[in-house]
């Protein structure tokens, strides 16, 4: 059972949504909790409903100067949960250039950014604890999600190099991948989405994670049944299941 009691930890994509109601949880377990967002205004609204002991800086993931500078504000850290991300629901007929790139540069540069702003430190000190937000949409392509599917799948093989190194090293590294939660992100979805989750019920499923030693996690577990057995299907029977229109 880990001890977040006088710890520090360090949220990026915690103004709202899941990253908001995981702050929460930590920090009433008793952490320090840093929240970084973009919208300086949002970022200090979250802060103030925390229950203990927190504080905000603003943080640009698509920007290296903007992570260089949160992560020298920011200070000594015990841990980093990383969760910032940008959405657009999009079919390859679809396809938006500006929208695509958006979603590379934030979701999988961005962790790439924050993670390299904080490992040298952790690696020195041979402590750590790294929380990296991968997707059920990241085990396999699906249809509509050019962009952030990709994203997804490449921070989660990202989380598992790093896991693969980093054993014994005094340093945990843990993936959490969640399916649909309801946020203003899935929000632009206009089909039915299984399983939706509650951002406390993402919030409970990752925090319980993190109070163990369990790399990876996949949540709604049922739900998650299907991305992961379809790694398994062949090509001809996985796209059967997503048939042209």
């Amino acid at each position: 059972m880990r001890e977040f009691n006088g710890k520090r930890y360090w949220l990026v994509g915690a103004s709202e949504g899941l990253g908001l109601a995981l702050a929460r949880k930590l920090n009433a377990a008793g952490a320090e909790v840093i929240l970084s967002g973009r919208d300086a205004l949002r970022l200090n609204a979250a802060v103030q409903a925390m229950p203990g002991k927190a504080s905000g800086v603003v943080c640009d993931v698509a920007s290296t100067e903007s992570v260089k500078a949160a992560a020298a504000e920011v200070g000594a850290l015990d841990g980093v949960v990383f969760m910032a991300g940008v959405y657009w629901p999009m079919a390859a007929q679809d396809w938006d250039a500006a929208q695509v790139e958006a979603m590379c540069d934030v979701n999988f540069t961005g962790a790439h950014r924050v993670v390299g702003a904080v490992l040298p430190d952790m690696l020195l000190k041979k402590h750590g604890h790294l929380v990296i937000t991968g997707s059920l949409s990241g085990f396999r392509g699906l249809p509509g999600a050019v962009g952030y599917g990709a994203s997804k799948a490449g921070v989660m093989a990202m989380a598992e190099s790093l896991y693969a190194d980093l054993r014994g090293s005094g340093i945990t590294v843990q993936l959490a991948n969640p399916g649909f939660i309801k946020t203003r992100l899935t929000a632009k979805n206009d089909f039915k989405m299984p399983f939706l989750m509650e951002p406390e019920q993402a919030a409970q499923q990752m925090f319980e994670q993190m109070c163990g030693d369990q790399f990876k996690a996949s949540f709604p577990t049922v739900f998650s049944w299907f991305f992961r057995l379809g790694q398994f299907l062949p090509d001809w029977a996985y796209y059967r299941i997503f048939a042209p229109k």
